[in-house]
């Protein structure tokens, strides 16, 4: 595949906004069509993005042949019909995360998937970025020992009302989900496969997770300590650390763009700081990998499996099962 990467996005919300801008920074991708639930809405947003064609259905994106891969950007109790439908269209598909409500409806996409021979990947940009990219190379080369253990947390305020899409158990709210899903990941990335998980949480009066901490033992013994919270604004920061030092992500590592490496040997401490710039926003870098594994004739992406996101998805619903969230999607 020599051609540009026709892309198209499924929604036209805040976070499809911020891909369609990272497509314009990503080298061999052209946004050919965007889809939303009525005509006005899509052309509003197309236009203003260059796209192509605008269509007022999800449907019409699917059956689109002009199209290679769509971007779903639906809110999360969404993703499956829409995924389900887009795979069903013969399309390539990047699911925002959380990539489903639960396990089993990931199962099904990746079924699908790979029943038709068609990419499919969860979207945790934070993966992508150089920086990550350049913490995960250095952990894995041994300076700072072998990894024992990552402490995670992403928390903000929320002054949203109770009918707020973070708040409403109709449409997948709460801090796991939303927030949550970064340090499980990350802590997955950097230690590896979860064998066991312990949590705690605070409720709202509407049934979902207010704020959420949970312990992860992984295989081989190294431990995660991770926390998300809609009612505090956290250090947001992410630190792997290993028997001979520690990486450390600053402030918002979702999004980092710098950290420091400790290492130390008896008395000595010794201390740096990486920077790799990410490009533009930063959603170019999973765009540039889907591109890559498409390219490559690959159905899944290594760096973001999907055995691992099945995983993930698994360890949420066990969280939920001891913190008591439920969904209408898991009757």
């Amino acid at each position: 595949m020599t051609q540009p990467i026709r892309w198209g996005i499924l929604g036209t919300g805040k976070i499809a906004r911020a891909f369609a801008t990272a497509l314009r920074d990503t080298p061999g991708a052209a946004l050919a069509a965007v889809a939303s639930r009525t005509v006005d809405s899509a052309t509003k947003f197309g236009q203003e993005f260059a796209a192509a064609r605008f269509h007022g259905s999800y449907q019409a994106l699917a059956d689109d042949p002009e199209v290679d891969v769509i971007y779903i950007a639906t809110p999360h109790p969404m993703h499956h019909e829409n995924a389900l439908m887009c795979l069903n269209g013969g399309k390539a598909v990047l699911v925002e995360k959380s990539f489903t409500m639960n396990r089993r409806q990931a199962e099904d996409i990746i079924r699908l998937a790979q029943a038709k021979r068609l990419f499919v990947m969860e979207a945790m940009w934070t993966r992508f970025m150089p920086a990550v990219v350049e913490a995960k190379r250095i952990v894995d080369s041994g300076e700072i020992g072998k990894p024992a253990h990552v402490s995670a947390d992403f928390g903000f305020t929320s002054n949203a009302g109770p009918e707020h899409r973070l708040f409403a158990p109709a449409l997948g709210g709460g801090a796991l989900l939303d927030l949550g899903i970064y340090p499980l990941s990350m802590s997955s990335f950097f230690l590896g496969a979860v064998a066991g998980v312990k949590a705690q949480a605070e409720m709202t009066d509407t049934g979902v997770d207010m704020q959420t901490a949970f312990t992860l033992t992984h295989e081989g013994g190294a431990v995660s300590s991770c926390a998300c919270s809609l009612r505090a604004r956290t250090p947001t920061e992410l630190t792997i650390s290993g028997t001979k030092g520690f990486v450390r992500l600053h402030d918002r590592f979702h999004n980092a763009d710098s950290f420091t490496v400790t290492v130390v040997d008896g008395a000595s401490r010794s201390e740096r700081t990486v920077t790799l710039p990410k490009s533009g926003n930063g959603y170019t870098h999973e765009a540039q990998e889907v591109g890559r594994c498409l390219r490559a004739g690959l159905i899944e992406s290594p760096v973001m499996p999907h055995a691992e996101t099945l995983a993930i998805m698994g360890t949420l619903d066990e969280i939920r099962a001891q913190i008591g969230l439920r969904y209408p999607a898991d009757a």
